[in-house]
């Protein structure tokens, strides 16, 4: 029988060097409540320098925060695709995958589907009412343009890759994932031979000289929690993310919550999981992506804590994460549904129960399809708003205070990833095929 993971006997790796790189990102208990201890001191610290207002410094805060979130996005494709590729490499003609990918695909759906029943349920109870048509029509101004003439059916057009080097250039969770998933099951049916070997030694060492670069990332985190701390507090107090909109804010932001601190810990305790020790585990990726806003640019954070902190399987992880976090997206069905049903009823459109829940489909539907980029999801809804032929105009009045929303949002998005990995791992555990050793 498989021996079982615990913090006493972590779980094989089939790279060994992967492991031992992981282990470096994140060390020891003591060490990771040191760790916790400097970042929530660096989160305090920011918040009081940015609300002081001093423009000099937050101008300097600007500049660390965006090369944090530019050093994020630069290990955030290759970690996906480097996952995908490595791990699918090994699973594709083994057993393994098809247990692993059902039970992260079930897991999503359920998680996704109640996050935006809940919004649902959230919306009819608390009954946002409709905004004065002058506030409306001066938000116009501020919607996107090219995103306002884009389709759904555009939408699932640019996923589709018809060049592999543009997809990464660009960006493109999705098309990445397609590519990388696709390269990885060509793999596992390969023949064995030189060139088959010669690749996969070639994918396993470039992975971990990214994990490599996620340590010394993680090594310097503090600094960019600071700036990022600061740049929020500046906006609040210069009143660029102000609470305008009143109940459509507290129904998103309340649904939002009680996905975070009831929804997804009922998950967990169902399957006997212990849901505030997962919590504490994972926080240092809820951490990154509260201020990153992009669960795909903290990708290689909740892969590294998930390895190291939950002892979960690598044949698990890096391939339930990487997929979870294109496909796994609580916040942001919630924010389809609800700004979906708010700007169509102030559009004066009668909307019934049954025309909500389609709704609700609809939105599930989206949110499994949308990246997980910054803005992703408002991108998305104004999309899907613009193929109703709805009036636009309140999309432009969320804006400025849909930072707020994209932060709580994707630190949801992260926690429902990390649910269904532990998940996924505790019910797999001990029933999985033994790891195939990585290529000589």
């Amino acid at each position: 029988m498989a021996e079982e993971n615990t913090p006493e006997n972590p779980p094989a790796n089939a790279a060994a060097s992967i492991d031992e790189t992981v282990r470096a990102a994140l060390s020891g208990s003591s060490a990771n409540k040191r760790q916790l201890m400097l970042w929530f001191g660096a989160l305090i610290l920011g918040g009081i320098l940015g609300w002081m207002g001093f423009a000099k410094l937050n101008a300097l805060f600007d500049f660390i925060a965006s090369a944090f979130t530019r050093m994020f996005q630069f290990v955030a494709i290759p970690t996906i695709a480097l996952a995908v590729m490595t791990t699918l490499s090994r699973l594709g003609a083994q057993r393994d995958t098809g247990r692993i990918f059902a039970r992260a695909l079930t897991y999503t759906l359920l998680t996704t589907f109640a996050a935006s029943l809940v919004a649902l349920l959230m919306y009819l109870l608390i009954a946002p009412g409709n905004l004065p048509a002058d506030i409306v029509g001066a938000g116009a101004a501020q919607v996107p343009e090219k995103t306002a003439s884009m389709s759904y059916y555009d939408h699932i057009l640019s996923v589709i890759p018809n060049n592999a080097l543009n997809a990464f250039l660009s960006g493109n969770v999705l098309s990445v994932l397609i590519i990388a998933a696709a390269v990885g099951l060509a793999l596992a049916f390969m023949p064995e031979s030189d060139g088959r070997r010669l690749i996969l030694t070639a994918l396993d060492g470039l992975q971990e000289l990214l994990f490599t670069l996620i340590r010394a990332l993680l090594w310097i985190l503090p600094l960019g929690i600071l700036a990022f701390s600061a740049q929020l507090a500046a906006q609040i107090e210069a009143g660029v993310i102000v609470g305008a909109l009143g109940k459509y804010v507290a129904v998103v932001m309340g649904s939002n919550i009680i996905q975070i601190a009831i929804v997804l810990p009922l998950f967990l305790l169902a399957r006997g999981l212990n849901p505030l020790y997962v919590f504490r585990q994972m926080s240092p990726a809820l951490a990154v992506a509260l201020f990153t806003k992009s669960s795909a640019g903290t990708l290689p954070v909740t892969l590294a804590t998930a390895e190291k902190n939950l002892h979960v399987n690598p044949k698990v992880s890096r391939f339930v994460l990487p997929i979870c976090t294109t496909i796994n997206m609580n916040g942001c069905a919630a924010f389809i549904l609800v700004t979906s049903l708010f700007v169509m009823q102030n559009a004066g459109v009668q909307l019934s129960i049954g025309q909500m829940l389609v709704w609700l489909c609809i939105s599930v539907i989206a949110a499994v399809g949308n990246a997980g980029v910054p803005m992703g999801c408002y991108f998305l809804t104004l999309s899907l708003m613009s193929a109703q032929g709805v009036p636009l105009g309140l999309m432009g009045v969320i804006l400025p205070i849909y930072a707020v929303i994209d932060m709580v949002e994707t630190a949801e998005n992260v926690w429902s990833d990390s649910t269904v990995c532990t998940i996924t791992d505790h019910e797999l555990r001990g029933t999985l095929d033994a790891p195939v050793p990585a290529a000589a």
